[in-house]
């Protein structure tokens, strides 16, 4: 298993970092060289708060990728989309630093796990999309979604717009945390399920359990 995965979320605060960082694990655990990356970090100064996490969940210290910011290329101070985050930082996202970045890490790891900010639509430039990145790049896409009202509308829209680009679906991450309402957390889980059994058999489900951390 080599390559990179793209990890998005069907919306903002859906737990992607905490599937990417559960993810990498795993697949470590696996005997699969896994690191993590991130796209653009907004809302930071001189580190990813992202990378911290994945990495207080994978359980290992800093990588020397981490320290030469090789991770997490791009990072801004306001907390905001992308295009917004540079303009107020009076930059011009580097978009080809992701891709080199990614390239490097390829060279040193199995698998890169390539951390989006937001939803597949959000901006990184006034022209261009989260989502025009991961088709002009081929990237496989793992979805992260949860049991909370409205994600399933949010997930098939999500799916849709991938296969309008035909970009493959590789997983959908079920994130049961926080809890919600117990009997639409069920039946959204079991919708989820039944519809890529249906219309991606090949992709992958994967329940994304409560993860304590020591914070």
């Amino acid at each position: 298993m080599k390559g990179t995965f793209f990890i998005t979320g069907i919306d903002t605060n859906i737990g992607k970092s905490y599937a990417t960082g559960w993810l990498a694990r795993e697949w470590n655990r696996q005997g699969i060289k896994t690191i993590t990356q991130k796209m653009v970090q907004t809302g930071n100064v001189g580190h990813s708060e992202d990378i911290d996490l994945h990495r207080e969940i994978m359980g290992i210290p800093f990588t020397e990728e981490d320290r030469e910011h090789i991770t997490f290329p791009i990072v801004y101070s306001y907390p905001a989309s992308p295009h917004l985050a540079a303009e107020i930082d009076h930059q011009t996202i580097p978009i080809d630093k992701i891709a080199e970045s990614t390239r490097i890490l390829r060279d040193r790891y199995d698998v890169v796990l390539l951390e989006g900010a937001g939803g597949l639509m959000v901006p990184i430039t006034r022209d261009y999309l989260t989502i025009d990145y991961v088709a002009d790049h081929e990237l496989p896409v793992i979805l992260v979604t949860s049991g909370r009202l409205g994600s399933i509308n949010h997930t098939l829209l999500s799916i849709e717009a991938l296969e309008r680009r035909g970009i493959q679906l590789y997983g959908l991450v079920y994130n049961t945390y926080p809890k919600s309402d117990k009997f639409i957390d069920a039946d959204t889980e079991a919708y989820l399920r039944n519809y890529l059994e249906k219309q991606h058999p090949e992709a992958h489900f994967w329940v994304l359990p409560q993860i304590e951390l020591a914070r």
